[in-house]
């Protein structure tokens, strides 16, 4: 299934067991529409991990952040954006914030996040990788295949079929 060949609404209406996260999520990247396994992420306003991921080869996975719906600073940047799309990154989804919303857009990577805000996170190198985690009304778990778009953002068990 390639980007342009899934709707959520469509996929939504033949899969039952899907879940959703709550609606509230932007779009920040350069793509819109992604999917693909979930990479997970719990971490506190740190992004030290998150550069550690993107540094890495993305291989079409989603990076699924958990920073814990903090409106205090961002945990993604222009910077992070251009190496997750250099790197094969599908898309990130941060319960969080992001910055560099022009350089965010100017990348060939789906982003989604609940703002943007301009103060940088720390770097104390704090966070834990493929954990479950539970943030907007939803579980997801390392594994789990994403698809967002527009519309919003599902959360299945296994890769679906469109």
């Amino acid at each position: 299934m390639s980007d342009v060949e899934f709707m959520t609404t469509d996929l939504s209406d033949a899969h039952e067991d899907v879940r959703y996260l709550a609606p509230g999520y932007q779009d920040f990247g350069g793509k819109t529409r992604f999917h693909g396994p979930a990479k997970t992420l719990l971490t506190f306003e740190d992004n030290t991990k998150l550069r550690a991921a993107v540094e890495q080869a993305g291989n079409g996975q989603v990076l699924v952040v958990d920073g814990g719906g903090s409106m205090n600073c961002a945990l993604f940047g222009g910077n992070l954006a251009k190496l997750a799309a250099q790197n094969g990154w599908a898309g990130i989804i941060i319960h969080g914030c992001v910055r560099d919303r022009a350089e965010l857009a100017a990348e060939a990577v789906g982003i989604k996040a609940l703002a943007s805000h301009p103060k940088k996170s720390l770097k104390r190198d704090l966070g834990s990788f493929d954990m479950s985690l539970n943030f907007s009304g939803v579980t997801v778990h390392p594994g789990d295949w994403i698809y967002a778009d527009e519309d919003g953002v599902l959360v299945s068990p296994c890769k679906l079929a469109g």
